[in-house]
C-alpha cells in the first residue's frame, strides 16, 4: 500500500518545533528539572513520529493500533494545551516586567510570589502526568511492533503538479434524460382524486448519485419552471426541524427575514402569502427524521396554493417519499451513471495529462467509481495531484478493499489517506459543520487560524494566504464544493461530512447527535444549532468536556434573535479554560461576561448581535 501522511504527523511536528531550547525549555528550564523532562518529551515524540506511517497503515485492521493512535492524539492535545499555558505565563511575566517601575517592582514581586509558587506546583504535577503517559505510549509502540517506513513527503506544497486552482464542476453529465423525465413529472396535472391542489414528486437514490445536482439542474432550467409563480429551494438535511424549514420557506416567499416567535401566526402569514399562487417547493435531502406529524404541519400552508403546484423531494429513503404522499407514479428512482458518463465526470476533474496506457487504466477508473458521480469527482481530485505513472499504484491500493465497518466510501477514505497531514487537520475540523451547512471561505480560514492549524515555524507566508491555499487544495479534491444557492458559499456533500466525522473521531461533538447522552471528556470541538431559547438543560450534555477548544453555536436561519441562559456565560465558561474559539453569534447579549477575560487561550471571539 502506498503510504500517506497521518493526521498526527503535522501536529507532532508542531509540538517538536515548540519544544526547542530557545523558547519554553530556556525560560522554564530551572523549574524543578523541567528542562530535562521537556527534552525527554522531545526525544520520545520524535521516536513516536517516526512510526506514524506504519501505524496508519495498520490501524484499519488492528484495533490495538487504532486505540494507540487515539490515545496519542489526545496526549498531543494535552501537551499542546500545556505548552500554551507555559507560553501565556511567559508573556504575562514579560508584561509584568515592562509595567513595574521603582518601588512597584518590590510590591509586584511579593504579590506575584503565591501565583508563581502555585503555577510551579501545578505545572510540575501536569508535566509528571504527561511524562508517564508518554512513556506508556512508547512502551506500547514497542509491543505493537511499529516500525519506521520511509516515504516521500506529501506536504501541501510538494503534492502539486500544477499551480493550485479551484476546480469548478463542469456541465452536468449523463443526466439529460433523467432531467427530461423529472420535468415531465412536474408538468403533469394533479390527480383529480387528490385531496390537495399540489402533487409531491420524489427523487430517490443512494448517497453520491447526484440527486441534489439533478434537482438543481431542473430547478435552474428557466423553461422547465416558468409555469410556477413561486420557486422555493430549502435544504432540509438529517436533522429535520419543523420551525426552521417553515421559516426558510416563508423567507423565500416573502423575501423578508422571519423573526416571528408564534408558529401558528407564522403559518397563517405563510398561508396568505401562498394563497392562489402556483408554486414549486424543493425540499432537498429529506431524511427519516421528518415524521408524519411534522410533515402534516409543514404542508398545511401549501394547501392554499393554486392547482398544479408541486413539491419536489430528494431523499435516500423511499419511505420518506411515501410518508410525504408521493404517488408511486411520481417517484423517480435515480440510477447510477453509465461507464462513459462516469469517465466524463472524472475527466472534468483532472488535468490534460494522461498515462500512456490510459485505455487500460480507464477501465479500472470506471470500475472504482461504481457509477457514482461523487466517486468520479473525488477520484479525479486524487489523481490530478499525482504523476501519471503513479495512477495505477493508487488504483491498486489495498485501501479499496479494506473495510473498517464505517460505511465510508472507499474512494473517500482513499482521498483522505492521500491528503498531506497539514490538510488532514484542517479537513477533519470540518466535522463541526452540519450536513448541507453553507460556509464562507474566510470564516473557515479564521477558525483554522485560531486552532493553530496554519502556524509555520519559519513564518514565511501569511497565515491568511496559507489558509487560502489549503482551502483551494480541499476544493480541488472535491471535498468542498460551491453552493448551488449562494455563489459566495461552499458546502460539503453529506458523505464527505461523514468522512470528516470519521477522521475526527471523538474529538468533536454536535449536541444534536447527543439528545440523551453526553459528550466525551476527550471532546475538543463542540457545535450546535442555536435555538430560540437555549436553557441550562441544553448544555448539561457536555458538562464533562473540560478541555474544549471550540464552542461554536451555528445558525441555520437569519433575521431573528436567540436567547442564551445566564448559566452558560456565568457558570460554564469559566470551566472551559482551554477555549480558543468562542462565539455568541446569533444570541441577544447586552454585554460580554467578565469570565471571557480569564480565557487566556482564546484567539477568536465573534461577538453577538
Amino acid at each position: 500500500m502506498a503510504v500517506g501522511e497521518i493526521f498526527l504527523a503535522a501536529f507532532l511536528q508542531l509540538l517538536l518545533d515548540r519544544l526547542t531550547p530557545g523558547e519554553i525549555l530556556g525560560y522554564f528550564g530551572s523549574l524543578g528539572g523541567v528542562g530535562k523532562k521537556l527534552q525527554k518529551w522531545r526525544e520520545t515524540l520524535s521516536a513516536v513520529k517516526a512510526v506514524l506511517s506504519d501505524a496508519e497503515e495498520k490501524q484499519l485492521t488492528n484495533t490495538a493500533v487504532d486505540l494507540w493512535l487515539n490515545d496519542l492524539k489526545h496526549l498531543a492535545y494535552d501537551i499542546d494545551d500545556l505548552l500554551n499555558t507555559f507560553s501565556n505565563e511567559m508573556l504575562a511575566r514579560e508584561q509584568l516586567k515592562l509595567h513595574q517601575t521603582g518601588t512597584s517592582k518590590v510590591r509586584g514581586f511579593f504579590t506575584k510570589v503565591p501565583h508563581r509558587v502555585k503555577f510551579s506546583f501545578n505545572m510540575n504535577s501536569e508535566i509528571d502526568e504527561v511524562t508517564n503517559r508518554l512513556q506508556d505510549i512508547l512502551d506500547r509502540k514497542e509491543k505493537l511492533g511499529l516500525k519506521y517506513i520511509e516515504h516521500t513527503s506529501t506536504s501541501a506544497s510538494s503534492s502539486k503538479r500544477t499551480p493550485s486552482s479551484y476546480v469548478l464542476d463542469g456541465p452536468v453529465v449523463g443526466r439529460d434524460e433523467d432531467a427530461r423525465k423529472i420535468v415531465e413529472l412536474l408538468s403533469r396535472d394533479v390527480d383529480p382524486s387528490s385531496s390537495t391542489k399540489y402533487q409531491v414528486v420524489a427523487i430517490v437514490g443512494m448517497g453520491g448519485l447526484g440527486k441534489t445536482t439533478l434537482a438543481g439542474q431542473v430547478f435552474n432550467d428557466v423553461a422547465a419552471v416558468e409555469q410556477f409563480d413561486l420557486k422555493i429551494w430549502v435544504s432540509v438535511s438529517d436533522d429535520f426541524d419543523l420551525q426552521t424549514v417553515t421559516r426558510a420557506i416563508s423567507k423565500k416567499v416573502t423575501s423578508r427575514p422571519c423573526d416571528m416567535d408564534d408558529f401558528s401566526q407564522l403559518q397563517d402569514n405563510l398561508s396568505k402569502a401562498m394563497d392562489g399562487k402556483k408554486f414549486l417547493v424543493v425540499l432537498d435531502d429529506v431524511w427519516s427524521t421528518c415524521d408524519y406529524d411534522s410533515w402534516t404541519k409543514l404542508q398545511a400552508p401549501l394547501r392554499r396554493g393554486a392547482k398544479g403546484s408541486k413539491v419536489m423531494v430528494t431523499t435516500r429513503d423511499e419511505k420518506v417519499a411515501a410518508l410525504m404522499g408521493a404517488p408511486a407514479a411520481e417517484v423517480y428512482y435515480l440510477k447510477t451513471l453509465s461507464d462513459g458518463s462516469c469517465l466524463q465526470v472524472f475527466e472534468q476533474h483532472i488535468s490534460n495529462d494522461r498515462p500512456p496506457n490510459f485505455d487500460l487504466v480507464k477501465k479500472k477508473i470506471v470500475t472504482k467509481c461504481n457509477g457514482l458521480p461523487l466517486a468520479a469527482k473525488t477520484l479525479g481530485g486524487i489523481l490530478r495531484r499525482k504523476e501519471t505513472d503513479k495512477w495505477e499504484e493508487i488504483l491498486d491500493d489495498k485501501l479499496w478493499s479494506i473495510s473498517d465497518g464505517s460505511n465510508i466510501l472507499p474512494v473517500l477514505r482513499l482521498s483522505y489517506h492521500y491528503l498531506p497531514s497539514t490538510l488532514k487537520r484542517c479537513f477533519s475540523y470540518c466535522s463541526i459543520l452540519p450536513n448541507d451547512y453553507e460556509f464562507k471561505k474566510t470564516q473557515l480560514i479564521l477558525l483554522w487560524m485560531a486552532e493553530g492549524f496554519l502556524e509555520q515555524p519559519e513564518g514565511t507566508k501569511a497565515m491568511e494566504d496559507l489558509g487560502d491555499e489549503y482551502f483551494g487544495e480541499l476544493l480541488s479534491r472535491s471535498l468542498f464544493q460551491s453552493s448551488g444557492k449562494n455563489c459566495s458559499c461552499y458546502v460539503m456533500h453529506d458523505l464527505v461530512g461523514d468522512l470528516a466525522r470519521w477522521a475526527a473521531g471523538d474529538t468533536f461533538c454536535r449536541l444534536e447527535d447527543k439528545p440523551h447522552g453526553r459528550c466525551s471528556p476527550k471532546t475538543r470541538h463542540l457545535t450546535y444549532i442555536s435555538g430560540k431559547f437555549d436553557g441550562v438543560k441544553r448544555f448539561e450534555t457536555f458538562s464533562e468536556a473540560k478541555r474544549l477548544r471550540t464552542f461554536l453555536p451555528l445558525s441555520v436561519s437569519s433575521g431573528y434573535e436567540n436567547y442564551l441562559t445566564h448559566y452558560a456565560t456565568s457558570d460554564l465558561l469559566p470551566q472551559l479554560k482551554y477555549l480558543r474559539v468562542l462565539s455568541f453569534n446569533g444570541y441577544k447579549l447586552t454585554e460580554l461576561p467578565d469570565s471571557v477575560g480569564k480565557l487566556r487561550h482564546l484567539r477568536i471571539l465573534p461577538t453577538a448581535s
